[in-house]
């Protein structure tokens, strides 16, 4: 019997398949960050496809704050009637949808925001120092308006219908840099120990939870390395995922990685060891060793490429949720498949433009399959041979245009 087949409920909600759509940028919205056509036809492909969860890619907290452009933002009830009805799609198919709540602190391009905010003014390496500006450090009135800021966020997506969201507290987003003793220097409450760095985390948990129904899944997307000299250590990994499991999370998502070390993308495969190769999973390993210290669900992301290797992570007990990204990027019935017993269609390889500088950042493995996004949004289908160096290059426009309409509005409004 597959494995991904089955059946599992958390609370109330059951997942009708093992399978789960991880985040990934769909960079469809406007300016103001409204949801539109474009994402109800991207999640309506997804769910005629058989995925028994979606879990969409950035939502932001602030429209101050977004990470790029296309973004969407979730911080008043404006434009509920749009996302109730992205809702209702999932609803229609019986598929289980969270909606990814973010802030991006300092990682967030040069221009896009009148300025950028991170626990800690820490510059980025000299690779990214052209794209992303030094942050300014939060005060701690700020602090606590953006844990309320994300609890105001969940209790509309609530209202809107999603039965639950993700905290995303990896991939050096703002959460992620709370924890990271390289970009939280902070002496106060807020820095300094593993209990204090992982205080911000916690908090926004506890303001979700607050505002929200005891039936409505909280998650959290954590790193299970920053894979960076000097970062968090496995120790304090462990610490952070055992505290936000006894404080009663629902769902833990494992990955790990940032842009500057972007294991997320696969870039570190080179550093992992044969077994786990084998076993397809980039963070498998990790997910075993924690099972043991937590109770909730767990979601491994990353690698996994074959329906046989997938069953067999999930008969391991290691995970209880297979966590797909890439591959639904251009395989929308992929889930169909898999529980058919088929494979991934279509390797998943380096997005390459040919421009040294680009090809070294994570930022192409966004971009190039918020290409297909796109095509697949608006019935085009997907198009797996599509230029990376041509998708670059309209991304740079668009964000140039996007940096002139910022500063025209800022203008307006000053």
């Amino acid at each position: 019997m597959s494995q991904i087949a089955s059946d599992l409920s958390i609370k109330n909600i059951t997942f009708k398949n093992r399978i789960i759509k991880g985040a990934m940028s769909e960079a469809l919205a406007n300016d103001l960050g409204q949801p539109n056509h474009l994402h109800l036809g991207l999640y309506e492909a997804w769910a005629k496809g058989g995925l028994g969860c979606a879990i969409t890619g950035n939502v932001m907290v602030d429209l101050r704050a977004k990470n790029e452009p296309g973004v969407v933002v979730v911080e008043d009830e404006r434009d509920l009637a749009q996302l109730k009805q992205w809702a209702e799609i999932g609803k229609r198919h019986g598929m289980v949808q969270l909606i990814q709540l973010s802030h991006p602190g300092r990682q967030c391009p040069k221009g896009l925001n009148q300025e950028t905010v991170a626990p800690s003014a820490v510059p980025f390496s000299s690779m990214l120092a052209t794209t992303f500006a030094t942050p300014r450090e939060l005060t701690e009135e700020e602090i606590l308006d953006i844990i309320q800021r994300f609890a105001e966020s969940a209790r509309i997506c609530e209202k809107a219908g999603f039965e639950g969201v993700q905290l995303h507290g990896a991939h050096g987003y703002l959460i992620s840099q709370f924890l990271s003793p390289l970009t939280n220097k902070r002496q106060d409450q807020w820095g300094g120990s593993i209990e204090n760095r992982m205080r911000f985390l916690m908090e926004i948990y506890r303001a979700v939870r607050a505002v929200t129904q005891p039936e409505f899944i909280v998650s959290v997307k954590l790193n299970s390395a920053d894979f960076q000299r000097g970062g968090i250590t496995e120790q304090e990994v462990i610490d952070v995922f055992k505290s936000i499991d006894a404080a009663g999370i629902d769902l833990i998502e494992i990955s790990g990685g940032t842009y500057e070390a972007p294991a997320m993308a696969g870039a570190k495969a080179s550093q992992r060891k044969a077994s786990t190769i084998a076993r397809e999973a980039y963070f498998l390993d990790f997910a075993e060793k924690i099972r043991q210290q937590v109770n909730c669900a767990l979601m491994v992301t990353g690698g996994f490429r074959t329906a046989a290797g997938m069953n067999a992570a999930l008969a391991s007990g290691a995970c209880d949720f297979i966590g797909i990204a890439r591959p639904l990027a251009v395989e929308t019935d992929l889930t169909e498949r898999l529980i058919a017993g088929q494979d991934v269609r279509y390797a998943v390889k380096p997005i390459k433009t040919g421009i040294p500088f680009v090809d070294k950042m994570a930022i192409m493995e966004i971009i190039w399959y918020a290409s297909q996004f796109k095509n697949i949004a608006q019935g085009k289908g997907a198009n797996p041979q599509l230029s990376p160096l041509k998708v670059f290059l309209k991304y740079a426009k668009n964000n140039v245009m996007a940096v002139i309409r910022g500063r025209v509005n800022s203008r307006r409004t000053a």
